[in-house]
């Protein structure tokens, strides 16, 4: 019997376009993230950095062709890391992120 993890994360790619909306909204975030950064004057908080990374992890993981369900699931699994670290930086350190 499968289990959900495997029905969910391990499963077959979703296929460009939705690999294509994540790439786009991470190049978005590190896009304002660089623009506050050089011509605001302004540190931006490192939040933004950690959910491109988890953007454009999950955009890769959607972007790989249906044969390759392993290293999807394996970049899926990163991307939810990196996101929950966030939750917990956010929960137990937050001074780490306005730096």
């Amino acid at each position: 019997m499968p289990s959900i993890v495997d029905q969910t994360v391990f499963s077959e790619p979703s296929g460009r376009p939705l690999g294509v909306v994540y790439l786009c909204g991470a190049l978005l975030l590190s896009g304002a993230y660089g623009y506050y950064a050089v011509v605001g004057a302004v540190t931006p908080t490192s939040s933004v950095l950690f959910l491109s990374a988890g953007l454009a992890l999950s955009g890769i993981a959607e972007s790989l062709p249906k044969t390759r369900r392993r290293a999807a699931g394996v970049l899926r699994l990163t991307a939810i890391s990196v996101l929950v670290s966030l939750l917990v930086i956010i929960a137990f350190a937050p001074e780490f992120l306005t730096r």
